[in-house]
């Protein structure tokens, strides 16, 4: 009788590839995984839990002079200047002389020929935005010849403390009228040009688009739960355990599955919150973002209902979508083309998503096929649970605090590393294994009947 192949061999695998077929596999496969990791790599920027508050600055473009409105979040303002700061307390004289500095030290526009405007900070007063008490500075931004042409504009407070934060602006021509996007500001973008014609439908289309993408690119949170659901998309649910799949077509399916389902649950929200019809408090949001990420990781380590990431996905993307609702009414876009700025940012949401997923899935379907692949989910899921019960904690109150902040920074400071690691080590991966197949030399029949990669003269028949 001869010894049965080790439990972790699929049906198939003892089907080896010539020489020269497996050393060209091997080669291709890996070269384009290194590529993808290499692509990742680029693509990354420094990101943090998707943030409770952001600041918004709509500017009135007129003939000779700019008016900026500028909606700062009193709690993230506080942090940056590190005095414990509320709705009333930021009013007080000397607290209000102390900001409108700060401000003024952080706002400034230039021509085209790099010539500086006039800033100057007037009026203030405390509004309740999503929720969330805001600072309201206007400030009147003033050109050096007194006409006003397109310009850069320069802003960064809070920013310059709190890397993390967001800066939305948004302008339109004159005092009247709808607003439309310009971009987000972000550590890495302190700048945005304004044009003096005021922005088009076509730029604030681009400009929201731009926002999709980076709200996922910088969105740790976002992103981290898509990762959760891709995790077990190479195997499969058996008997409330995941077991290695055969046919990474089924994979590819599961994926088309998990993706659709959750496109289908933001778009939803995106699109009822944008005009107002479903509106739900920012905190409740993204506390709820939270637990779909603990959830999603959960599942991840053992399944927790078959077919259960597109069931999470579909549920969950409403509240995403929620989310990405909010984030539109507060930085104003849908204040010019409703259809257009929220076809442009639900675009740039999709196309960052898959993107993650073209340059995750082949590498984990890669790990897949070797035996570490429980121990890379197992792991990877519960890193996921860690951090989506710290920010779960941190945003329902239970924590004022989050206590792996230092490590969040670390691991999930620039999220799309870790796809640029799983590149590089299915790369690496799929070299071995196609070295190992190389040594071995052509199966014989015997090898290619029982499924081994090894000689036909080391199995041995049992007593």
């Amino acid at each position: 009788m001869v010894d049965a192949p080790p439990h972790d061999l699929e049906p198939g695998a003892c089907q080896l590839p010539a020489r020269t077929k497996g050393r060209g596999s091997a080669r291709a496969l890996s070269c384009a995984l290194l590529v993808c990791g290499l692509l990742v790599g680029l693509w990354t920027e420094p990101a943090a839990a998707h943030p409770l508050s952001t600041t918004a600055v709509l500017l009135d473009v007129e003939r000779q002079t700019v008016t900026a409105q500028v909606q700062m979040p009193v709690d993230r303002l506080a942090v940056a200047l590190d005095q414990p700061l509320t709705a009333a307390s930021v009013l007080q004289p000397a607290t209000l002389s102390t900001v409108r500095d700060y401000v003024h030290g952080h706002l400034s526009a230039s021509d085209e020929a790099g010539r500086a405007w006039t800033t100057t900070i007037g009026a203030s007063r405390v509004e309740v935005i999503d929720g969330v008490d805001h600072l309201v500075l206007e400030a009147a931004l003033v050109p050096a010849d007194g006409t006003v042409g397109d310009f850069t504009l320069h802003y960064d407070a809070i920013l310059d403390r709190i890397v993390s934060h967001r800066i939305f602006v948004s302008a339109r021509q004159g005092e009247t009228g709808n607003y439309t996007s310009l971009g987000m500001l972000s550590w890495q973008r302190q700048s945005v040009p304004v044009p003096a014609a005021g922005p088009t439908a076509t730029s604030g289309f681009l400009a929201s688009l731009q926002l999709g993408v980076e709200h996922i690119r910088t969105g740790a949170d976002h992103l981290l739960f898509l990762l959760m659901l891709l995790l077990p998309a190479p195997v499969l649910a058996q008997a409330r355990r995941w077991v290695p799949r055969d046919d990474p077509g089924r994979a590819s399916w599961r994926v088309v599955h998990v993706v659709t389902a959750f496109a289908v649950g933001h778009s939803l929200t995106l699109a009822l919150g944008a005009v107002g019809l479903v509106h739900l408090p920012t905190r409740l949001v993204e506390a709820g973002i939270a637990l779909s990420v603990l959830v999603a990781a959960v599942h991840a380590t053992r399944p927790l209902v078959r077919r259960g990431e597109v069931l999470i996905a579909g549920t969950f993307g409403l509240l995403h979508g929620l989310a990405f609702a909010a984030l539109v009414d507060q930085q104003g876009l849908g204040r010019g083309s409703i259809v257009v700025d929220l076809l442009g940012f639900n675009v740039g949401i999709e196309i960052a998503q898959l993107l993650v997923v073209v340059l995750v899935m082949p590498s984990l379907w890669v790990l897949s096929r070797t035996g570490a692949y429980a121990a890379i989910r197992t792991t990877a899921a519960g890193a996921g649970v860690v951090f989506a019960a710290a920010w779960l904690m941190e945003r329902t109150g239970l924590l004022s605090d989050n206590p792996l902040e230092p490590a969040s920074d670390l691991v999930v400071g620039s999220p799309l590393l870790l796809p640029a690691a799983l590149a590089l080590a299915a790369g690496l991966a799929w070299s071995l294994l196609g070295l190992r197949r190389q040594e071995v030399g052509p199966p014989s029949p015997t090898t290619q009947h029982h499924g081994l990669n090894e000689p036909a003269s080391t199995q041995t028949a049992s007593a």
